[in-house]
Order: C-alpha cells, then sequence, then structure tokens
C-alpha cells in the first residue's frame, strides 16, 4: 500500500479532536478544552499514536487563516477605529505591564536581564485563537465588548512581527540593535496594509462579483480559498507578518463587499473543520 502520511494524520487529528470536543461539552467545559487534551494525545509526549508534529502543525495554520479571516468579515475599517481608544493605551499598557512583572520575577529566579525580557514578550502576547473561540463561543464576538477585543487582538499582532525583530537582537552577546531590521520590517507591515487596504479593496471585490457572475458555485468558492490563503501566504513570505494578521486584514477588505455575507458562509465549514 502506497505511503499517505498526510491523510492518515488529518484523519487522526479530525476524529481524536472530535472525540475530545464531545467530552469536554458533555462535562461542561469549552469545545477548545477538548481539543487541546486530543492534541496531547497525539503528541509525542504521550504513549500511542504520535501525530507528524509538522504537518498538523500546518493544519493548525490553516484553521487559524481560517478563523482570523472569518473575523475580519464581521469587522469594517469603521468598527476597528471606533475601538482604538480602548484598544491601543490597553494592548499597549497590558504589553508593558506584563513584560515588566514577568521581568521582575525572572530577576528573583537569578535569570539574565536578556532572558527576563524574552519571558516576559512571551507571556504579555494573548493567545489570538483561544480569545477569539472562547468570544464565539459565548456569542462575545460582534458586542462592542468582543470588537474592543478584536482590535486588541490586531495590535497584539502587529507588535508580535516587531518582537520577532527584536530576538535576535536579545540573543547577540555584542548588545548591537538592528535599527535597520526594525525599520525594514516596520516598512514592509506598512506597505503590505496600504497596498491591501487601497488596491485590494478595489480589487478583491471586483474579482467577487465577476466570479459571482459565473454562476459557478464551485469557482466561487474556489475564489475565496484563493484569496484567504494566498493573501495570508503572501503577507507572510513577501512582507513579513504574521498569517493571522494577513488572513485578517483579506477578511475586513473583503467584508466591504456586497458578496460579504455569502462570502462567510462559504468560508464557515473550512473555519469549524480546520
Amino acid at each position: 500500500m502506497h505511503e499517505v502520511t498526510l491523510l492518515i494524520n488529518i484523519v487522526v487529528a479530525l476524529v481524536v479532536a472530535f472525540i475530545g470536543g464531545v467530552i469536554a461539552r458533555r462535562i461542561g467545559l469549552p469545545t477548545i478544552v477538548g481539543y487541546l487534551l486530543a492534541g496531547i494525545a497525539i503528541g509525542p509526549f504521550t504513549p500511542g499514536f504520535v501525530g507528524d508534529t509538522a504537518t498538523i502543525s500546518q493544519l493548525a495554520e490553516l484553521g487559524v487563516i481560517f478563523l482570523m479571516f472569518g473575523v475580519g468579515l464581521h469587522f469594517s475599517l469603521s468598527d476597528l477605529w471606533k475601538v482604538r481608544a480602548v484598544a491601543i493605551p490597553g494592548a499597549l499598557g497590558q504589553m508593558f505591564f506584563t513584560t515588566l512583572l514577568a521581568f521582575g520575577l525572572s530577576q528573583l529566579w537569578g535569570w539574565t536581564i536578556s532572558s527576563g525580557i524574552v519571558l516576559g514578550l512571551a507571556i504579555s502576547i494573548a493567545s489570538t485563537v483561544v480569545l477569539l473561540r472562547g468570544l464565539m463561543d459565548n456569542g462575545l464576538l460582534n458586542t462592542p465588548h468582543g470588537q474592543a477585543a478584536v482590535g486588541w487582538l490586531v495590535l497584539e499582532d502587529l507588535a508580535t512581527v516587531l518582537i520577532l525583530v527584536l530576538m535576535p537582537t536579545l540573543a547577540n552577546t555584542t548588545g548591537a540593535f538592528d535599527w535597520q531590521g526594525l525599520a525594514w520590517t516596520l516598512l514592509k507591515a506598512s506597505a503590505f496594509i496600504l497596498l491591501l487596504l487601497f488596491v485590494g479593496k478595489r480589487l478583491i471585490p471586483w474579482i467577487l462579483l465577476r466570479i459571482a457572475h459565473t454562476r459557478s458555485r464551485e469557482l466561487f468558492i474556489l475564489a475565496i480559498l484563493a484569496i484567504t490563503l494566498g493573501t495570508a501566504l503572501g503577507a507572510a513570505e513577501l512582507f513579513g507578518v504574521s498569517f493571522a494578521l494577513g488572513a485578517f486584514v483579506a477578511g475586513v477588505v473583503v467584508s466591504e463587499s456586497p458578496l460579504s455575507h455569502q462570502v462567510g458562509a462559504d468560508v464557515f465549514p473550512f473555519r469549524e473543520a480546520f
């Protein structure tokens, strides 16, 4: 029998996640707890079947991309702008104080200064998937509080890009700061957002309308998948931003299209499955 490693990992991951989700719901816990336990069950640190970590991680990236794209579909630029007074100082303040507290704790443990900063920065970033899943499960995503939380997460995703630039500097024993690398990263991230908001905002809805006129449902779904995954991958490979941020901005752009509700309905099964 020919090797079907990818298929085996997909099937096992889906089956175990389903079982974990059902058990979690039966005992009154959020489904994401069941998914986490399912991942542990097929991980390399437990007996029995061990999934291909690299393959399953890529499947998880697909889930994050579809999740963030779906969230972006429900948020217009005006909605994000409305929560700036909460999201900007809230995200920056939370990251600063969390980093400071973790750094202080690391000094009590006798860690080096650079190690303490890395610990603080790692703890200061919230899990986008966990928070959004919780908001959606409790019906809070489209509330004012939910919108503020999403704006908060977007800023943290942008900050993550900068943190990844800082990491090599913190590991550099000479202490030289890579200002050129930081400036280049900021320039690429800004170029991506501006390109998608000013060019993509006109081009992507136009493409969707043209495809819709063909009256081919499969072509329309393929167009959505190509836009979602292509934008996320292009954002990461060409502009150095995260898959999640790229997919979210793509969703915000598509939300301006009159077909956004149909796009959301077609993306929903992929988002929930992955």
